[in-house]
């Protein structure tokens, strides 16, 4: 087995190790309001649930030669964000937004997406996606001077009645997709269930 020590790697090694190894990820597409009203939009697949009571999740920030980029800065300025889930449907259309724009422009517009407005937070949503949360920031950390840890609580939930049976989300018909390394994605694939001991 190979052994390698992170002091001794470039931030670009380091980050390949990971982003191979912890797979698959799910991708949060998150809106965010600039101080100027302008929407920013921009997916992260740092990211995850991290408590159910209350409903909270995470999503981490790289930052861009030091400086926050947008979603942070925005963030960190309201306190407020909206999560969706990226499925097969909108994918293509959220890669997009994934590319570098000045903080005044907005990437919904340039990927075709449509605003639907929030019901308890000032930042919209988008209609394409079939889950979406709305969050407050409830926590920030600063890890270095390379990321920003924002801790999200979830204060409305949206989910499409079409993937919603029985009180639960059918994983089938939300169709998520996950990140894998470089250009690469996952949908889900074969599932199989295992009983957990008593």
């Amino acid at each position: 087995m190979l052994s390698f020590d992170p002091a001794n790697n470039t931030e670009r090694e380091n980050y390949k190790l990971l982003i191979g190894s912890i797979v698959p990820r799910p991708i949060a597409f998150v809106t965010s309001v600039s101080d100027d009203g302008t929407v920013n939009g921009a997916p992260f697949s740092y990211f995850n649930a991290v408590s159910s009571n209350p409903p909270m999740l995470s999503v981490s920030v790289g930052r861009r030669n030091g400086d926050r980029k947008d979603t942070a800065r925005n963030i960190l300025g309201n306190k407020e964000f909206v999560v969706h889930i990226v499925d097969e449907q909108n994918v293509d259309n959220i890669n997009i937004t994934a590319a570098s724009l000045p903080p005044e422009v907005s990437e919904i517009g340039k990927a075709d997406l449509s605003l639907v407005e929030s019901e308890t937070v000032s930042v919209p949503g988008i209609k394409e996606a079939k889950v979406r949360f709305e969050c407050t920031l409830e926590h920030s950390l600063e890890l270095g001077e390379s990321t920003d840890l924002l801790i999200g609580k979830v204060v409305r939930f949206h989910i499409n009645e079409e993937i919603y049976e029985n009180g639960r989300i059918n994983h089938q018909t939300l169709a998520a997709v996950s990140r894998l390394a470089g250009s690469d994605y996952s949908k889900i694939g074969d599932v199989f269930s295992i009983e957990r001991p008593k």
